[in-house]
């Protein structure tokens, strides 16, 4: 069916992070007339440092995003690791972990991508902030919604763009739990002033199990912080209260080595805390009936793949191109599902078939990594034949195609 033909569609969308506006980007270009409603009061600014590589990256050139987002790329140029008792083991540039391709892949602060996704569309999509939907009834005609705001509107379509704790998802498949894949990893992220002379880099200190990280990515006087650990079960007892999480991340890092103390001190202090654990999302099918779910509420891949965004940036333009191309919803989501569904997992793999580079869990997995990074000639050779080959291999694992228009 050509796009001319096509009677106009009114979708709206939930969320608008990264695959919320990246769609709306692809469905307002195949002539849908599209909203987006967010619960936030404006587009999120700031967040760490994101990976665009491989299959990921045309989709941006296509979306012709390439050159403001090259003039955000952040250039970490090394990651130094530390040891326990906060000496230097040595470094490696980020090539050599991600499998990614220097010169090629994008690295940009998440707010700058938002940012970048939402600007030319601000004026041609219709956002609704601060607001979100309270219930859905879909008819089988069209999905009559009731927003939190207590407007009634109706769509033909509904897209659930909201992340891996997704209310859309809630509202139409049911609790998160029983699609929740939990990794055993909790972590802690904030800002906090740049007072270490890092410029362009990122600095890891590790025990099994644990890692804490100054990243510079930020503006010269700001740095991100993260403090990471393994826990046994999920703290959901703390994702209401900001000081049990603050609590619980100090308790794991005692030590006064290294930078600790100071990031322990700064994560007390953030205004700007970013608590969650380290999961991702498994369903039996991404859609139902007239409402489909697309990035990280359909198939979370969790910050260790270092590849959700990418992962969402490739699904919107799949997802659209196969509604602009299909003449009914229920093809065009069979279609969307059947062409994604193995990059989504291939990508999801890389966080559960390794991660022990930046994340060592054992005492065997810590001495193994430090030996590579103190041998540059053998860390060079062991990871990138090895878990940063499998990463290539997975960033680039589908070819986009061309849907016309």
């Amino acid at each position: 069916m050509s796009h001319a033909s096509r009677p106009v569609r009114r979708v709206l969308i939930s969320g608008a992070s990264i695959a919320g506006p990246a769609l709306a980007h692809w469905l307002d270009h195949y002539g849908f007339e599209v909203t987006v409603v967010e619960k936030a009061p404006t587009v999120r600014g700031g967040g760490y440092a994101i990976d665009i590589r491989g299959t990921a990256r045309e989709a941006v050139d296509r979306m012709g995003l390439l050159p403001r987002l090259r003039a955000a790329h952040v250039d970490t140029q090394r990651i130094t690791f530390i040891d326990a008792a906060g000496e230097t083991v040595g470094s490696l540039a980020p090539e050599q972990m991600t499998g990614g391709a220097a010169g090629l892949d994008l690295e940009v602060r998440r707010g700058d991508l938002a940012d970048a996704l939402y600007t030319p569309l601000r004026d041609r999509v219709e956002f609704l902030f601060e607001d979100s939907i309270a219930t859905l009834d879909d008819d089988g005609d069209a999905v009559h919604v009731v927003f939190d705001s207590g407007a009634h509107r109706s769509f033909d379509l509904v897209i659930g763009a909201d992340g891996l704790h997704s209310n859309t998802r809630r509202l139409v498949f049911g609790p998160e739990e029983p699609f929740h894949r939990y990794l055993g990893h909790v972590f802690a992220g904030f800002t906090l002033p740049n007072e270490f002379g890092l410029v362009h880099e990122a600095a890891i200190w590790n025990e099994p199990g644990r890692s804490a990280v100054l990243y510079a990515h930020e503006p010269s006087d700001r740095l991100h912080g993260f403090l990471t650990f393994t826990r046994e079960t999920p703290p959901f007892e703390a994702f209401r209260d900001p000081r049990a999480q603050r609590d619980l991340a100090a308790d794991r890092f005692p030590e006064q080595v290294w930078h600790l103390p100071r990031l322990v001190t700064a994560m007390r202090e953030a205004d700007d805390l970013f608590f969650d654990i380290v999961s991702q999302i498994h369903l039996p099918t991404w859609s139902h009936g007239r409402v489909a779910l697309a990035g990280d509420a359909a198939h979370a891949t969790s910050f260790l793949s270092g590849q959700g965004s990418s992962v969402a940036l490739v699904g919107a333009y799949i997802l659209a191109g196969e509604l602009a191309t299909h003449a009914g919803h229920q093809e065009a989501f069979a279609a969307y599902e059947r062409r994604l569904r193995p990059f989504a997992e291939r990508n999801q793999a890389l966080a559960t078939g390794g991660g022990t580079v930046v994340t060592p869990t054992t005492r065997e997995q810590l001495e193994a990594r430090n030996t590579l990074v103190r041998d540059p000639g053998s860390a060079a050779r062991a990871l990138v034949t090895s878990g940063a080959e499998e990463g290539r291999a997975a960033h680039s694992g589908l070819v986009l195609p061309d849907y016309g228009g």
